[in-house]
């Protein structure tokens, strides 16, 4: 499968680290990165929009240095930083959205949106726009038909996993029993999932087992 990269905010400030860290990730094999507007700072959470696009058009340079036609999913955390009065997030985000595009980015992922809504306006826009989901968020089909092309789960299943963990843990230590652990994937299976050179029988299988889970 082709494999894209997410390189958090560039690992840098300014262009110059982002294109070094696209060049490499490019050398490594990805073919797609997410780039995020994140700048780590107090009092100014987020890159300036103009900013943001010097960083979004590095990593394009870089990428049409190496011939690859990376594709660049461009974060906004607008939502999740939760910056200015709430009912101008979605024009600020367009606002990003626009010159992301001229940047040079692909599509716009915005975490922290799940209003139906907002996401038919920012898909009108002029990137494609991918969203977070977590338990209660809206369906996948009601996430499409608002406008949404890609749909992320982000860090959800690590914490569900991380959870089933602690309450496996707590009920050995606490009742002696282990009911929690009932119902995982067959020791075996996910051995062979994992093997070098597994099938793409095994591939299969073990897909087909996951969407029945």
């Amino acid at each position: 499968m082709p494999v894209s990269a997410d390189i958090e905010a560039g690992y840098g400030p300014d262009p110059d680290a982002v294109a070094a860290t696209v060049t490499a990730v490019i050398r490594a094999g990805a073919v797609g990165v997410n780039l995020e507007d994140r700048s780590g700072q107090d009092g100014a959470p987020l890159f300036e929009p103009a900013k943001q696009a010097e960083r979004l058009a590095a990593a394009r340079a870089a990428a049409d240095r190496l011939a690859m036609p990376l594709w660049i999913n461009a974060r906004t955390d607008a939502f999740l930083a939760g910056t200015g009065p709430e009912a101008e997030w979605v024009d600020a985000v367009l606002e990003r959205a626009a010159a992301y595009a001229a940047a040079g980015a692909d599509s716009l992922f915005v975490p922290g949106l799940t209003d139906l809504a907002a996401i038919a306006k920012l898909a009108a826009g002029p990137l494609p726009v991918g969203v977070m989901v977590w338990a209660g968020a809206p369906t996948v089909a009601e996430l499409a038909s608002a406008g949404a092309v890609r749909i992320s789960l982000g860090s959800a299943i690590a914490q569900a996993a991380y959870a089933v963990a602690a309450r496996a843990a707590a009920e050995l230590l606490s009742d002696g029993t282990y009911n929690t652990s009932a119902g995982g994937i067959p020791y075996d299976e996910i051995n062979n999932a994992l093997a070098p050179g597994s099938s793409q029988a095994d591939s299969a299988r073990y897909g087909q087992e996951a969407d029945r889970i």
